[in-house]
C-alpha cells in the first residue's frame, strides 16, 4: 500500500507542478478568456443548411444553424479544438482550429455516400478522426442502432467486423473483440468504466440501450489510457450530446418484437439554456421466452427491465462540469436446459432436493411472468466529469461511484432467499493534464484507477470470496502531427493491490443452506476460501502512426503492449455457480497477462467504392482460459467442473469491408464485410495435445453482404427512407478447444435479414415520427452460435437423437416507432 500511495503522490505532485508552471506563464492571463465563433453551413452549391449541427467534442458544446445557414457559438474557451459540422444525409466536415480570438469558420458539406470523417474520443487524449487515429477503432452512430435489430446494447455491435458477443439467450451478451472477452474488454459509459461482475458468463452489461447515442470500439490493447481490463480493447457507450443552446428536444419511442413478444418503450428529453444542460431518460421493456423451430419456446429466458438516467451540466469559459446519474433494474430468468428424456420438452425445478421435475406447460412458456428462479440485477451509477481550462491547457477530472447488486434466486422453495448475492461497490478516478499544444506536439500526463469492494456473504452459495482491491496507473501519452503524418504513443505503469477474505460456512438449522459463520462458530465449519493478498503490476504502452497518402488513401500501423491482472473468478473461485450449473475452480498462483499486438490498416475511398482492411497479430503471455475437467451426475442436471489454466497464446487475423456505391447511383450500396481470427494455444513448454491446440471461444469466419438503398425523398410525406436485404454467413468452427469436452465443433449456417424504414413528415417537412420494420433470420433457420453458452445446456449428451443443446433465436420481426419532440 505504501508503494501505491507513493506512486499516486508522485503523479499528484507532477500535476500540481505542471499547473503551477503554466499559471506563471503568459497563458495565465487567458485563464477565463472566451471567444465567439460564427459562420455559415451550406452545400457545395451555396444552399444554406437549416438545422445543421456544429459541435466541439472536447468541450461538449454545440449549436445549430438557422434558416440562413448561419450559426453563432458563444463562450468558447481559448485553445485548439476539433470542430465538427454535420447534417443528415451529408458528410461531416471536421476542422482543427486554433481559437485565441473571435473567429469566422464556414463549413461546406457534401452529400454523404459514406461517412469518412467520423470523430472519435475513445483511446486518445483528445477528439480525433478515425483516419488520423493510429489505434484500430470503429464507431457506429445512432442511425445504425435504429436501423438494425438487436435485443440488447451489446448485440447491437456484434456484426461489426472483428466484434462478436458471447450470449446466454437474448438478454445476456458480453462483447468479444478479435477472440478475446470478459475482463480483457473494458466497457465504458460516457468514458466511465463499467464495473458489474463482468467475469461471469451470464452477466450482461448493465446499460439501457435507449441512453446510448453512439458506440466506439477499440480493437486492440488500450491499457495505456485505461489500464488493466483493456488488454484486448474498449467498448465506449456514449450518451446523446447536449442539445444546442436555447433548445429543448427529446423523443418517445416504442418497439415490439415478434419472437419473444418483446414490448419496449422509452422517453427522453433534454435541454440547454445559457450553457446549463440537462437530460432525463426512462425506459421499460419486458419479454417472454424466446423460440426457435427446434426447441419451441426456451424455458426461463424471459426478462423485465426498468431503467432511469439523468444528467446535469454547466459549460462556461473555464470549461465544463457534468454530473450523470443512472439506475438499472433487470429481472432475468436463469435457464438450465433441463428436459424430459422422452419428449425433450423443458422441465422445471420445483424443490431444492430436485428429485422430480414436471414438464413446463405452454401457458408458462408464453407468460411474461418472471419465474422464481431468476436473477435480479440492480446497478446504480453517479459520476462527475470535469474539464477545466488552465491557460491554454486542460485539466480533466472524472470521478464515479458505482454499485452493482446481483442476486441469483436458485431455491424454488425459498423464493425470497438468494443463492448467489454479490454486492459490488466501485469508486473510480481519472485525472489527466493536457499540456498546451506547441508546434503540433500534444502531451498528456495522468493517472486513473479504482477502489473496489465485493461482499458475497448475504447469499447461500459461494463461488467467490469477498474481496477488495485498489488500482493506480500513471501514464504519459504523446502525439505529434507532421503534415499528413500523425505519430502517437506512450507508456504506463499499473499496480493493483488485491485482497480476498477467508470464509467459513455451516448449514443453517432449518433450510440446511450454507451460511457464513464467524468467531468460535468456525470450529468444524467448511472453509471454502482462505485469506489471500497479492500485488500485481505491469508496464503497458503503444506506438503508432497514421498517414494520409492522398485524399482517397490513408494507412495506419500500431504496436501495443497490454496488461491485465487476473480477476477474482480466475484466482479464487471454488464453488457451484448457480447461473451456469458448473463447479468452478480458480488458481491462486496466476500471473498477470501481457500481450504484444501489431496492427496495420488501410482505407481507400472514391466515388464508387470504399475499402477498409486491417490485420493483426497478438501474442499473449500467461493467457488464462477455462478447461472442463469432470462432471457430477448426482442431480437432474449435470454439474460440470471447470478449472482455470494459464499458458501462452497467439491470435491473428483481420477484417475487410468493401462498400460499393457506383456513382451516380450514390443512393445504392452493396456492403460486404469479412472477419477472421485464429486462436492458437502455445502451452507453457509442454507438448500440446490435438484437443488443446486451439483456444476456446474463438468465433468462426464471418461474412456479411448487404444490399441497401437510401432514398432521401420518396414523396412529400416520406423522407430519409431505406430498404435493405442482408446475408450473414458463419463458417463451421472446427478449431475448438476439444479437451475433456470443454467445447465442441459448431456447424456453419446462413441467416437472411431485411429491413425498411422512413421519416414520416408533415406539410412543412418536419418529422412526425420515424418507423423501422426489421427482420432477423427471415427464413427461420435452426442454428447454434459457437459463442452461445446455451449450446452446452444438454442434460442427456449421449442421446442419439439429432439435436443437442439449445438453439439460437428463430425468426424475429421488429417494429420500431420514434416520435421526436422539439420545443
Amino acid at each position: 500500500m505504501k508503494k501505491i500511495r507513493f506512486i499516486g503522490l508522485l503523479v499528484f505532485i507532477e500535476l500540481i507542478i505542471s499547473i503551477s508552471s503554466f499559471a506563471q506563464t503568459d497563458y495565465s492571463r487567458k485563464l477565463t478568456m472566451a471567444v465567439t465563433i460564427s459562420g455559415t453551413v451550406s452545400t457545395a452549391t451555396g444552399v444554406p443548411l437549416n438545422g445543421a449541427s456544429i459541435y466541439i467534442p472536447d468541450l461538449k458544446i454545440g449549436t445549430a444553424a438557422d434558416s440562413s445557414g448561419h450559426y453563432v457559438l458563444h463562450n468558447v474557451p481559448v485553445g485548439t479544438y476539433l470542430v465538427q459540422a454535420g447534417y443528415v444525409g451529408y458528410k461531416n466536415n471536421v476542422k482543427t482550429v486554433v481559437l485565441d480570438h473571435d473567429a469566422t469558420i464556414n463549413f461546406t458539406l457534401e452529400i454523404a455516400i459514406t461517412e469518412e470523417n467520423e470523430v472519435v474520443i475513445t483511446g486518445a487524449s483528445q477528439a480525433t478522426t478515425i483516419k488520423r487515429d493510429p489505434v484500430p477503432v470503429v464507431a457506429i452512430n445512432h442511425k445504425y442502432l435504429l436501423q438494425n435489430l438487436s435485443t440488447n446494447v451489446i448485440d447491437a455491435i456484434a456484426n461489426i467486423p472483428g466484434v462478436n458477443a458471447v450470449t446466454t439467450g437474448p438478454n445476456v451478451s458480453k462483447p468479444f473483440i478479435r477472440g478475446l472477452g470478459y475482463n480483457r474488454i473494458l466497457t465504458l459509459y460516457d468514458g466511465i468504466r463499467q464495473e458489474g461482475q463482468q467475469w461471469g458468463d451470464e452477466h450482461g452489461v448493465e446499460v439501457d440501450e435507449n441512453s446510448v447515442n453512439k458506440i466506439e470500439v477499440i480493437k486492440g490493447p488500450a491499457s495505456l489510457i485505461y489500464g488493466s481490463d483493456a488488454e484486448a480493447g474498449v467498448v465506449n457507450l456514449l450518451p446523446p450530446p447536449p442539445p444546442p443552446d436555447g433548445k429543448t428536444i427529446g423523443n418517445i419511442s416504442g418497439e415490439y418484437q415478434t419472437n419473444n413478444k418483446l414490448i419496449a418503450s422509452s422517453v427522453n428529453i433534454a435541454g440547454n439554456k445559457n450553457g446549463i444542460t440537462w437530460m432525463g431518460i426512462g425506459s421499460f421493456k419486458t419479454a417472454t421466452n424466446y423460440q426457435n423451430k427446434i426447441d419451441g419456446r426456451v424455458y426461463n429466458t424471459a426478462y423485465r427491465e426498468l431503467d432511469f438516467s439523468g444528467a446535469l451540466g454547466i459549460n462556461r469559459s473555464w470549461g465544463y462540469s457534468h454530473i450523470g446519474l443512472s439506475t438499472f433494474s433487470d429481472l432475468q430468468e436463469i435457464p438450465d436446459g433441463s428436459r424430459d428424456s422422452a419428449t425433450r420438452k423443458f422441465t422445471k425445478q420445483i424443490t431444492d432436493a430436485d428429485t422430480i421435475r414436471p414438464i413446463v406447460s405452454n401457458a408458462e412458456l408464453k407468460s411474461y411472468h418472471i419465474t422464481p428462479l431468476h436473477q435480479h440485477v440492480q446497478y446504480y451509477r453517479a459520476y462527475i466529469k470535469n474539464n477545466f481550462i488552465v491557460g491554454n491547457a486542460h485539466l480533466e477530472l472524472n470521478l464515479a461511484l458505482e454499485k452493482s447488486i446481483r442476486e441469483e434466486f436458485s431455491h424454488p422453495q425459498y423464493t425470497s432467499t438468494p443463492g448467489l448475492d454479490l454486492d459490488l461497490n466501485t469508486y473510480t478516478y481519472d485525472v489527466k493534464y493536457l499540456f498546451h499544444e506547441k508546434n503540433e506536439w500534444n502531451i498528456t500526463a495522468g493517472a486513473n484507477g479504482m477502489y473496489q469492494t465485493n461482499n458475497v456473504t448475504k447469499g447461500t452459495e459461494f463461488v467467490i470470496p469477498s474481496y477488495h482491491q485498489f488500482d493506480v496507473g500513471p501514464f504519459l501519452f504523446i502525439k505529434k502531427t507532421i503534415s499528413n503524418l500523425e505519430l502517437a504513443g506512450g507508456i504506463r505503469y499499473d499496480v493493483r493491490q488485491f485482497n480476498n477474505e477467508k470464509l467459513f460456512t455451516k448449514p443453517a438449522p432449518l433450510t440446511e443452506f450454507d451460511v457464513p459463520v464467524y468467531g468460535t462458530d468456525t470450529v468444524g465449519a467448511n472453509n471454502p476460501f482462505h485469506a489471500y493478498k497479492h500485488t500485481f503490476s505491469g508496464v503497458s504502452g503503444s506506438l503508432g502512426a497514421s498517414y494520409k497518402f492522398s485524399n482517397n488513401f490513408s494507412g495506419k500501423v500500431n504496436i501495443g503492449r497490454g496488461y491485465r491482472s487476473p480477476n477474482i473468478f480466475e484466482i479464487s473461485a471454488n464453488g457451484i455457480h448457480p447461473g451456469t450449473n458448473t463447479f468452478q475452480k480458480g488458481n491462486l498462483g496466476f500471473k498477470p497477462e501481457f500481450n504484444w499486438q501489431e496492427d496495420v490498416g488501410i482505407n481507400y475511398s472514391s466515388q464508387h467504392v470504399t475499402i477498409d482492411a486491417s490485420a493483426f497479430n497478438n501474442n499473449i503471455e500467461h493467457y488464462i482460459y477455462n478447461e472442463k475437467v469432470g462432471s457430477s451426475t448426482g442431480q437432474a442436471v449435470v454439474t460440470d467442473t471447470f478449472q482455470f489454466k494459464q499458458s501462452r497464446a497467439k491470435l491473428y487475423g483481420g477484417e475487410l469491408s468493401v462498400d460499393i456505391h457506383p456513382h451516380p447511383l450514390d443512393w445504392l450500396h452493396f456492403e460486404n464485410s469479412f472477419s477472421l481470427v485464429y486462436g492458437i494455444n502455445k502451452g507453457s513448454g509442454e507438448k500440446i495435445a490435438d484437443g488443446s491446440k486451439y483456444l476456446p471461444f474463438i468465433p468462426p469466419l464471418h461474412t456479411i453482404s448487404e444490399l441497401r438503398a437510401n432514398i432521401k425523398k420518396v414523396s412529400s410525406s416520406f423522407k430519409n427512407a431505406f430498404i435493405k436485404v442482408q446475408l450473414e454467413i458463419y463458417a463451421a468452427q472446427n478449431r475448438a478447444y476439444l479437451a475433456f469436452g470443454t467445447e465442441t465443433p459448431t456447424p456453419g449456417y446462413q441467416l437472411v435479414n431485411a429491413g425498411l424504414g422512413a421519416d414520416v413528415t408533415n406539410g412543412n417537412g418536419h418529422t412526425i415520427f420515424t418507423f423501422n420494420i426489421l427482420g432477423n433470420n427471415i427464413f427461420n433457420s435452426a442454428y447454434q452460435s459457437h459463442l452461445s453458452r446455451l449450446k452446452y445446456f444438454e442434460p442427456y449428451p449421449d442421446d442419439l437423437r439429432r439435436y443437442h443443446g439449445i438453439y439460437n433465436m428463430g425468426r424475429n420481426i421488429s417494429l420500431k416507432l420514434n416520435f421526436p419532440l422539439n420545443f
